[in-house]
């Protein structure tokens, strides 16, 4: 289905809520029905029918639509947050005893679930080298169930070959998961890989204007089945009416706004990577990415996301340097309309070893929806205090 129609038509039945160009917020937690046959045929299928909020509200609907249409899959589910549709999406395909291979790198979050949550719960897990397959294949072990991909991740952007492991994972009967989040579905696709769920942190560019926290999930017809029915009802992490429209309204630009951010970030590196401060770039696309070809082979393009590690002698100047800037906002997420820092000497005590794996001259940039000259301006000055 064309990206157009499916971002503009797909699921908006105008006519039945006054030809409207926008879909109504249909706030309301309960549904009624004219009889007794009604009432009993609904609960046959509440994924499919309106019976309940908490299961199924016809404007979360029609953002589930378009979300599984984006992503290619049969249908999607979306939850309060991105931790949400994570850990829904390991938690519906393990039990005790069961074990998890990761790759080493994965958002905060989903290393937590891992590490403090389901451990409680007897399912082990194992952290491997995302970009060496043969470290993939060699973690599984007889009671491993899912196999969790990031790729690329969000701070250095390893990649995995998407293809190599959904057949890995075919042939030992494991469940592939992938966090999604930095390509989002206009650049990269891994259902179309063989991937069975596909995840995201939709507050970053599928609502993208930072006013949304929102988790996705798609994938197949019965495995959303199985986790509406389990996780999702069971634990109730759902996303609100009000929250789906604004994601729809985000969605309407979604393709304007990541290839601004993806040419506004190139047009940078390029500024940067000549700059003589600037030790290393990462950026999937970048000339230097060890992993370039696999990058372009899975991914149509990269968005606004890139880190940058600094020549300098001090963590003071490194502070110097963060401090500088006036028209980057120091802040976690990305995704939205303004670029942010998410500098490690945040993370960095001076007086002793650093909270953070990176080195305190690194730091992440979003690049959002500004003018990019505008934002050089403001990157040069700051350089200065290196």
């Amino acid at each position: 289905m064309n990206l157009s129609e499916i971002l503009t038509h797909l699921g908006e039945d105008r006519e039945q809520y006054f030809n409207a160009v926008a879909p109504p917020v249909i706030q309301s937690s309960n549904f009624v029905f004219p009889d007794l046959a009604a009432f009993r045929e609904v609960f046959a299928d509440e994924l499919s029918n309106h019976v309940y909020t908490r299961g199924n509200n016809p404007t979360v609907e029609i953002l589930r639509k378009k979300l599984a249409a984006l992503e290619g899959t049969e249908d999607a589910l979306v939850f309060s947050s991105g931790a949400g549709a994570i850990a829904a999406a390991v938690l519906g395909n393990v039990a005790a005893g069961d074990h998890v291979v990761c790759q080493k790198a994965p958002y905060s979050w989903t290393s937590a679930l891992l590490r403090k949550f389901l451990s409680r719960f007897g399912v082990t897990h194992t952290f491997v080298d995302g970009t060496d397959f043969e470290a993939i294949r060699t973690a599984i072990q007889p009671n491993t169930k899912v196999l969790f991909l990031e790729s690329p991740n969000t701070m250095t952007f390893e990649c995995q070959d998407l293809a190599a492991c959904a057949e890995l994972a075919r042939q030992h009967g494991l469940v592939t998961i992938i966090d999604n989040s930095y390509s989002s579905p206009v650049y990269q696709n891994p259902a179309a890989f063989g991937i069975d769920i596909v995840v995201h942190s939709g507050t970053k560019y599928l609502n993208g204007h930072s006013d949304v926290v929102v988790g996705v999930l798609c994938a197949s017809r019965e495995m959303v089945k199985k986790i509406f029915e389990s996780e999702l009802m069971t634990l109730g992490g759902i996303l609100g009416p009000h929250d789906a429209a604004l994601v729809i309204r985000g969605l309407r630009t979604l393709p304007l706004r990541i290839q601004r951010s993806d040419e506004s970030a190139r047009y940078l590196l390029q500024k940067l990577e000549h700059h003589p401060k600037v030790e290393r770039i990462w950026y999937p696309f970048h000339a230097s990415f060890p992993q370039l070809e696999l990058a372009k082979r899975q991914m149509r393009g990269c968005g606004g996301l890139f880190s940058v590690q600094f020549k300098t002698d001090t963590p003071e100047k490194m502070e110097a340097f963060v401090h500088r800037l006036r028209r980057f906002l120091m802040a976690v997420s990305w995704g939205g309309h303004e670029s942010l820092i998410m500098p490690s000497i945040g993370f960095y005590k001076i007086s002793g070893r650093p909270d953070s794996a990176m080195p305190w001259s690194f730091c992440r940039f979003y690049i959002g929806l500004e003018d990019p000259d505008w934002l050089w301006e403001d990157l040069e000055q700051a350089l200065e205090a290196l």
